[in-house]
């Protein structure tokens, strides 16, 4: 079930109204069965594997936390609880890397083979990809981790760790909840409130905005330039890389606003997965603020284990490396994302060897001024962003080989493209590029306020009713005629339940 689609318009309103009508004891009960309908709604057999992922982890994790708190030799408690791990770990990303990364791999082969004129090859499977597996797979090994290490307790009650797994909010793109602040919260059933519910709701219009009137509409620009990238070259290709920059940003953090939104209505506080990118100073401050609950999983379960930076620098940068070019993995199994992951891994590495000469340059004493100054961040942003871009371009690519057509491309430049009205002849009228860009400088604006550490929906909804009325109406309005039925609607699922 799609957050824009009518059917969820439905669903949502009904799913709080009986929350806060059923007896406290058994709200649990019903937004599980409500998470599973939300699920059952793509395809009604990938609930079985949702049930599975559900099941094995539950197990490890009870049996896991009986070893933590028996009586058996030091030991023996070690081996038990990796035995536990193992298999969790075994069984999800088994079931993960079969729908995701088994034909990666058989086509992988087959070309090698080919290479090397052996006659040893197999065909492809036609595997269709759940949706949402990467999140909640991903979501319940960290539980299992977490109670390896001691760090929570498992969940007696198979039902409330059902829930957390399948919280329909953030079930299919995340964000990953940590069973720290997730699992905690759904065992204890929330009463109403009306602050949650105008919080909510806000956040919520504000996703749908994100991702009904900017993400949907510069994906006509991306796509007319990606689908067709023999007939593109040039600031063509710049400006559709640009938007998809804008496209990706504004579909991922459009469903975490929503869903955010969602859960805080029922009662319950998600993380917050974005906090202004594009106004990172480096590459690894915009990882940061991207994708925040991936960045952060990836951090706490592979790049400390692997040693973090606790083993020499040489070491700490062969993890980076790894575990980006993991997350790339993560993303989808072609070589055009292995490659974006291992882009913005080698970004960090070097970042890391000329920091000191960097800074040097742009806290440079002019003046005698040795602060940082606006100009200087402004010249951080700038680089950053080219850099973020240029891997996106790989990413959004789909190919390796298409991405570095779209880069050679890139050399026939016409600047006057920019000035002399021939970006409408990518999809987008005139009156509906205006607003688009309207609505990324209102994005930015934002998003300025919140990298400076304004919460602006605590400042809206401080404003008197009729101001409060007045553009929640207009916002409304603006999604109705430039998202839902203005021209070029289409009903663009989410980028990231791809993966």
């Amino acid at each position: 079930m799609l957050f824009n689609s009518i059917d969820f318009l439905i669903f949502f309103p009904v799913v709080v109204i009986l929350y806060f009508l059923i007896p406290k004891k058994y709200r649990y009960v019903w937004l599980l069965a409500a998470s599973y309908y939300f699920y059952m709604k793509w395809e009604v057999k990938y609930v079985l594997l949702l049930l599975f992922s559900t099941a094995v982890t539950y197990l490890c994790g009870i049996l896991t936390d009986k070893i933590n708190r028996g009586e058996l030799p030091e030991e023996k408690k070690i081996w038990g609880k990796k035995l536990c791990i193992i298999g969790s770990l075994f069984l999800n990303l088994g079931v993960l890397g079969y729908f995701k990364d088994l034909n990666f791999l058989i086509d992988s082969w087959n070309k090698v083979m080919a290479h090397f004129q052996a006659g040893a090859s197999f065909s492809t499977m036609e595997i269709l990809l759940p949706v949402g597996i990467s999140f909640y797979i991903f979501q319940a090994i960290g539980c299992t981790i977490d109670i390896y290490r001691g760090d929570v307790y498992a969940e007696r009650n198979f039902l409330k760790y059902a829930l957390f797994v399948s919280f329909f909010p953030q079930l299919v793109a995340g964000p990953i909840e940590r069973s720290k602040n997730l699992l905690k919260q759904l065992g204890t059933p929330k009463t109403f409130s009306y602050e949650n519910l105008r919080r909510g709701l806000l956040l919520m219009l504000w996703g749908y905005f994100l991702k009904m009137v900017i993400a949907d509409r510069a994906a006509v620009i991306v796509d007319t330039v990606y689908e067709n990238s023999v007939f593109w070259s040039g600031m063509y290709v710049i400006a559709a890389t640009i938007f998809f920059a804008i496209q990706i940003y504004c579909d991922f953090s459009g469903y975490s606003t929503i869903a955010r939104g969602a859960a805080l209505v029922l009662g319950f506080e998600l993380t917050d997965n974005f906090r202004a990118p594009y106004y990172a100073v480096s590459v690894k401050d915009f990882w940061r603020r991207w994708h925040i609950s991936l960045t952060s999983w990836f951090r706490d379960y592979l790049y400390i284990p692997l040693g973090g930076n606790r083993k020499g620098e040489l070491r700490k940068e062969a993890n980076l490396l790894l575990v980006f070019s993991a997350s790339g993995l993560w993303h989808g199994a072609a070589v055009s994302y292995i490659l974006w992951g291992l882009l913005n891994g080698v970004y960090q590495v070097i970042g890391d060897f000329v920091r000191g000469v960097t800074d040097k340059v742009l806290k440079a004493h002019i003046a005698g001024e040795k602060q940082e100054v606006f100009s200087d961040r402004l010249l951080k942003r700038f680089v950053t962003f080219i850099l973020i871009d240029f891997a996106w371009l790989f990413f959004r690519a789909g190919s390796s080989v298409k991405a570095l057509q779209l880069i050679k491309g890139i050399r026939q430049m016409d600047w006057m493209i920019l000035i002399n009205g021939s970006l409408y002849n990518l999809g987008v009228p005139e009156e509906y590029f205006r607003v688009l860009l309207l609505s990324i400088v209102l994005l930015f604006w934002v998003d300025g306020k919140k990298d400076r550490g304004v919460d602006v929906a605590e400042r809206f909804l401080a404003q008197r009713w009729w101001f409060r009325v007045a553009a929640e109406l207009f916002m409304i309005f603006v999604i109705l005629l430039f998202g839902c039925y203005g021209e070029l609607y289409d009903t663009t699922q989410f980028i990231y339940f791809q993966f």
